[in-house]
């Protein structure tokens, strides 16, 4: 996918290539049993599902942030998964794969809504109702769009409209800096 506000582009080419192995041995050597798949849409990546399963295995917790396009129905069912829904000014909405709520698990589950403005939240309040998110997910997670959105803007809709959501920043643009990459 290639939404109109990615932060990884530098991602698209260029990299290394490491054998699921040497992926298991590096995650080994941090000592934590949490694991985030994530990187774009991990799940393109059709090694992704042997490291998944491998790692829960192990007896990691394993969280995949996929961007929804790609289905999730092979993945090892003891991962969970942050779904991101694309939203119409991502660019991309047209390439979610829908059947990927039907999927979701209230006790294991989140989805995420990217808001870059009041069309995008119009869309997720809609999509939330539509599929019964509230009741059917562990959280829903409001992140504004870096630099395109008023967050006490946001925030106010969110109070306003009484759902149950969580606005949540990209904590590691405010520590870090928008342009450092790999944080």
């Amino acid at each position: 996918m290639r939404c109109v506000w990615c932060d990884s582009e530098y991602t698209f080419t260029g990299g290394e290539h490491f054998s699921t192995d040497a992926i298991m041995d590096r995650v080994r050597r941090f000592g934590c049993k949490l694991v985030e798949v994530t990187g774009g849409e991990p799940l393109a990546q059709r090694e992704a599902f042997d490291l998944i399963r491998r790692l829960c295995n192990e007896e990691y917790e394993v969280l995949i942030e996929t961007g929804g396009f790609v289905s999730t129905a092979d993945v090892d069912p003891r991962a969970k998964f942050i779904l991101d829904i694309k939203c119409p000014a991502s660019g991309e909405v047209e390439r979610n794969d829908w059947t990927n709520l039907e999927r979701l698990r209230k006790d294991a589950d989140e989805v995420k809504f990217v808001i870059a403005n009041r069309q995008d939240w119009e869309f997720t309040k809609q999509i939330i109702a539509q599929h019964d998110l509230q009741s059917r997910t562990k959280a829903i997670l409001i992140s504004p769009a870096w630099g395109m959105i008023d967050l006490k803007e946001l925030a106010n809709w969110i109070t306003e409209s009484g759902l149950n959501v969580r606005m949540q920043l990209q904590l590691h643009k405010y520590i870090w800096g928008p342009d450092v990459h790999g944080v």
